[in-house]
């Protein structure tokens, strides 16, 4: 395998712009597309069954302003597709696949923004964009933003608790080895890097055993960048109860790690994660909570009253205390990036 990338795509963005705005949920939203995620592969299995809806979702968050899109890979992995009765090379396939579709939806837009099709009024600025006012077409905010850069794709990998589909990415006690780890996690990395992915996005992390596996595992890639994310138990500790400051102490001097931060967490715990994240590592801080509402693993629902209109709100604080990039998680929408997009580019 031949890895060439040797820059930091999330450096790149934030050296012209103070924030980088990522994406939002993909599941909520591939359900809101009329697709049926009841099934232990979750968002996975509409690259099997309707692969272009995941390509319409991911438009729908370039076109709302994204800088980032975040593949559909959180659960797709060779152990899960195996139970599925689908060989190591299909498996494979379908985890490059999860690039292919976000580049192809990134490129697909950023030609629209270009020609001047996504209600760009201005001109081009030397690769960046000046764009014009707000549209509101079907429930998807259009691109509000000034100078954009192009966006990136970020592919995820998500936790082993994801695999398990017993909600054990916020708990972390798998008690499993590292070996263990690892052997699941190295393909699909290989996998993700080999399809041409910008980043990798190691989220919803919940034990520091798991994140120390996946930067070591980065090492084998020493061409390629990663942010690391973790779920958390509160507002001071992740959710096997490591403190977030140890994790930033540990983590926060990796050269290959290129930003750190916590994702699919409330939003009302954000702000104290990132001081403590802020003040212990020089890292940029990367911070993307759900709506507010409660998962129930073991129904697999939502419950309780989501906060995400807030969310452009509640950025300000995230930004004052040392976030730079923001996005969603479960259950946030194109919109909520759009209002994201439009408060941090004008």
């Amino acid at each position: 395998m031949t890895q060439t990338q040797q820059t930091n795509p999330i450096e790149q963005i934030l050296r012209e712009h103070p924030v980088m705005i990522l994406d939002g949920a993909l599941a909520t939203e591939l359900e809101q597309h009329g697709c049926d995620l009841d099934d232990p592969l979750w968002s996975a299995l509409v690259l099997l069954e309707n692969p272009d809806v995941i390509v319409q979702v991911h438009a729908d968050y370039f076109r709302a302003g994204a800088d980032c899109a975040i593949t559909s890979s959180y659960q797709a992995t060779v152990d899960g597709f195996r139970k599925r009765g689908i060989g190591e090379q299909e498996a494979l396939d379908l985890i490059r696949k999860t690039v292919e579709l976000a580049v192809q939806a990134r490129d697909d837009v950023w030609a629209e923004v270009q020609e001047g099709g996504v209600n760009n009024t201005e001109a081009k600025l030397e690769g960046n964009l000046v764009l014009g006012t707000a549209q509101q077409t079907s429930d998807v905010l259009e691109t509000v933003v000034l100078a954009r850069p192009r966006p990136m794709v970020a592919a995820s990998v998500g936790p082993y608790g994801a695999y398990l589909a017993d909600g054990s990415e916020y708990i972390g006690h798998y008690g499993v080895s590292d070996e263990t780890l690892t052997a699941f996690h190295r393909p699909r990395m290989a996998a993700l890097l080999e399809a041409g992915a910008d980043i990798l996005a190691f989220e919803t992390i919940p034990s520091l055993q798991e994140a120390q596996v996946l930067i070591d595992l980065l090492k084998e890639f020493p061409h390629a960048y990663a942010w690391l994310s973790f779920s958390l138990k509160d507002g001071t500790a992740i959710s096997e109860g490591t403190p977030i400051e140890t994790c930033a102490q540990l983590f926060g001097s990796e050269p290959q790690i290129a930003a750190i931060g916590l994702n699919c967490a409330p939003m009302e715990v954000v702000t104290e994660a990132v001081s403590i994240l802020s003040r212990t590592s020089d890292k940029p801080v990367i911070v993307y909570p759900n709506s507010g509402e409660v998962y129930d693993a073991a129904t697999k629902t939502w419950s309780g009253q989501g906060t995400c209109g807030s969310m452009s709100d509640a950025s300000e604080q995230w930004v004052a205390a040392g976030a730079k990039i923001i996005g969603g998680c479960c259950r946030t929408t194109p919109h909520q990036i759009g209002e994201l997009a439009k408060k941090w580019r004008g």
